[in-house]
């Protein structure tokens, strides 16, 4: 694994240190998104501990997130990639990506995926493609899981 790196655009920085991370930042809005709606805190630090993640910074307030989980050898899944509300139509969602994509690791890998039904068109603007094979893609999900973990015992 690659020391932490930093991107800069003026008085943004994008910085792949875990220990600059907003953790409750982070959880409030996974836990208010489409995604990840209910998702408790425990089980984002388990996701951030067990991932390459990638903070937005403005000034030392973090204003982005996205985290790669990854083998560092051949396949990466991109996930949980937002900027936060008043953050948002200057680009910086595409910056972030961008980065991600530029991080040595990634570089290296086979094949990196990510699925999302809110920004197809920023995806494709940073080299990600649609898979046009209805049979190529499987996967099991629990969309519902944190709101019946929440529910639980």
């Amino acid at each position: 694994m690659s020391e932490h790196l930093v991107w800069r655009r003026d008085e943004l920085v994008i910085d792949t240190d875990p220990e600059r991370l907003n953790i409750p930042l982070i959880h409030d809005v996974l836990t208010h998104s489409t995604w990840a709606g209910g998702i408790d805190i425990d089980t984002v630090r388990t996701s951030i501990a067990n991932s390459l993640c990638f903070g937005m910074y403005l000034g030392n307030q973090q204003i982005g997130f996205a985290r790669v989980v990854t083998d560092h050898a051949t396949f990466g899944y991109l996930c949980d990639v937002f900027v936060i509300d008043g953050q948002r139509g200057h680009g910086l969602g595409r910056w972030l990506i961008e980065s991600c994509n530029q991080h040595p690791t990634l570089l290296k890998l086979r094949r990196v995926m990510l699925t999302t039904s809110t920004a197809p068109w920023l995806y494709a603007r940073c080299g990600f493609e649609a898979i046009a094979r209805g049979d190529l893609v499987w996967h099991i999900t629990r969309p519902d899981i944190y709101a019946k973990a929440g529910k639980a015992g």
